[in-house]
């Protein structure tokens, strides 16, 4: 394998199929037990790890300028900005996002030649990985990144490595052209593999049968076949997915929760300004923002977990919740794989049994352990020794062994690979109750989500129909609707009668809701022109079809909405100015 100046390369495998691994010996940091690793000298290698030593910093800052001189501290403060953290918060109380994004401004300050990241987006919101992501954009160094964050690697890859059962593979291709290639590496794999089976079977046969044909057996065609078993047996079997599924116990009431006109504060400052939501039976709802908006204290709101300081909270009836944290709280990491499945950690009860009720039917711990790609032996190993990605897999196991028809996700996109991200997607998608999901990863969202819940500051929440991608086009539209010079780059319909520019004098004729109606049906009609307009613009790439089928659907849907909108809008406006010129 070898990496070129300059390199844009995504790292990409399953879990525990050795990437970091990989990565730190690129970095110098692990040793391998053959072969050699070749530097190209006076080339700089910076890495950053998913969990940095911060052994003798009393700051994040010191942390951070620790391979800098004083004069560069600028470098530090720009970079801790763009990710928000402060660097002058002491490390004993820093917490483990604040850490990692220390870590993070180290990498970018030092400017190595060629930068490792681990991760990078864990922990980061969306504002600091748009802005990582336009950092990398600019950087003239190399970097090899390991995420499973499409957007992310959809924007900054030009190459891929892929590890898969010991094996590195590159392709010269963006991420976007991963999977079909992934698929196509294993289908090719399949079909040899299968013209072996016939191979070998075809030459047992023969060797079974040739005994009673002849004296001597052809020794030399025996060894062969000899070979082609051990070829076969040395093959490593694919990893499969998790047998992940989600069942809805009782139907919950169509009402799930309804918040009017709720505050809350911390300390003075505002989080929620008399926000009111209603969220019904089959709603996917996404929360997005800054770190600290007020996401998480949202989502205990409306779970019940927290009272806020005014406004009511209606709960539905018959709700059975289901919650995946992003602290991973509800597992124990001194405690077995085996006695997190069958215990509850919070309530402080230890498991002893060797059965887990998955759904109502009991199951033997192990073998339900195994439907979640974990190996027997790991099933007594204390879960503080698994990766961050086996954490999240072993917590959906706990959560999915349970009826629910309420599931909130807190985070649950860190550490997932993109097959476990894929499937968790398609479930969500059957799944019959609700979802209350706060996450950072856009891709996920837009898969999601069919409401997002936008933290604008101040207190401020604002509801969007659909998931990302159609908040920020929304939100766009909406912006472009209050720019009079944006209205005047609008297309304009030929044949659509187009309404005086100054409001006209009304006779008495038009009554004063009509007269108030008339003065502002222009501006409307400029905006759902411009709207159009946008719509159109995305919908003409004719690749959106089969590359973002989902957004493509939704922005064929608005564009039918605003057109018979506009259609309307005219009409009436016709129908007035008629009525005003007598």
């Amino acid at each position: 394998m070898v990496i070129q100046p300059g390199d844009r390369l995504a790292l990409v495998g399953r879990n525990g199929s050795g990437k970091s691994t990989l990565m730190k010996i690129m970095a110098g940091m692990v040793e391998a037990d053959k072969g050699s690793r070749i530097l190209t000298p006076g080339t700089t290698v910076g890495y950053m790890e998913q969990e940095p030593d911060f052994t003798g910093f009393a700051t994040l800052g010191d942390f951070a300028m620790s391979q800098l001189d004083p004069s560069e501290a600028y470098k530090v403060e720009i970079a801790a900005e763009g990710l928000g953290f402060d660097p002058a918060v002491a490390i004993e109380t820093a917490s483990g996002g604040e850490r990692r994004r220390a870590a993070l401004a180290k990498l970018l300050a030092e400017a190595p030649e060629l930068m490792l990241l681990d991760e990078p987006t864990n922990h980061l919101d969306i504002q600091a990985i748009q802005w990582l992501e336009q950092r990398l954009k600019e950087t003239r160094a190399g970097f090899v990144m390991i995420s499973h964050d499409r957007a992310f690697l959809n924007a900054l890859s030009r190459a891929m490595l892929w590890v898969d059962r010991g094996q590195v593979r590159r392709l010269d291709q963006n991420f976007a052209a991963f999977e079909d290639w992934r698929d196509k590496t294993w289908s090719e794999e399949d079909e040899a593999r299968h013209k072996l089976d016939r191979k070998i079977k075809h030459e047992a046969k023969w060797a079974v049968e040739g005994i009673s044909a002849r004296r001597k057996r052809n020794m030399g065609r025996v060894r062969a076949l000899q070979d082609l078993k051990a070829e076969r047996a040395s093959q490593i079997r694919r990893q499969g997915t998790a047998a992940m599924a989600l069942e809805s116990s009782t139907t919950s009431g169509k009402l799930v929760v309804e918040a009017e006109k709720i505050t809350k504060s911390f300390d003075g400052r505002p989080i929620l300004r008399e926000f009111s939501l209603k969220v019904l039976r089959g709603d996917r709802v996404a929360f997005v923002g800054p770190n600290g908006a007020g996401k998480t204290t949202l989502l205990k709101i409306l779970t019940g977990e927290m009272a806020p300081d005014t406004g009511s909270i209606r709960m539905g009836t018959n709700l059975e919740m289901a919650v995946f944290d992003q602290t991973r709280a509800r597992l124990d990491g001194n405690a077995t794989l085996w006695e997190n499945m069958t215990g509850d950690p919070l309530m402080r009860v230890s498991g002893t049994s060797d059965q887990v009720m998955v759904r109502g039917t009991p199951k033997h711990v192990v073998a339900y352990l195994k439907d979640f790609l974990f190996e027997e032996q790991q099933a007594r190993a204390a879960v503080r020794s698994l990766s961050g990605g086996e954490r999240a897999r072993l917590l959906l196991a706990k959560i999915m062994a349970h009826e629910s028809n309420l599931l909130v996700l807190d985070e649950p996109t860190n550490d997932l690979d993109v097959e476990t991200l894929d499937l968790l997607q398609d479930i969500l998608g059957e799944y019959p109750g609700t979802v209350l999901l706060v996450s950072h990863d856009r891709d996920f969202i837009d898969r999601v989500a069919t409401t997002t819940l936008a933290f604008e500051g101040e207190g401020r929440v604002t509801a969007y129909a659909g998931g990302w991608t159609d908040y920020q086009t929304q939100k766009a539209l909406s912006e472009t609707g209050e720019k009079p010079a944006d209205k005047a780059k609008a297309p304009v319909k030929a044949e659509a009668p187009k309404p005086a520019a100054k409001p006209v004098a009304k006779p008495s004729g038009l009554s004063f809701t009509e007269k108030k109606r008339l003065d502002a049906l222009p501006a409307e009609i400029s905006r759902l022109e411009a709207e159009i307009g946008k719509l159109s613009e995305l919908l003409s790439d004719a690749d959106l079809y089969t590359r973002e089928p989902v957004k493509a659907a939704k922005a064929t849907e608005m564009l039918e909405q605003r057109q018979s909108a506009l259609a309307a809008a005219e009409e009436e406006w016709l129908e007035l100015e008629e009525k005003a010129g007598g």
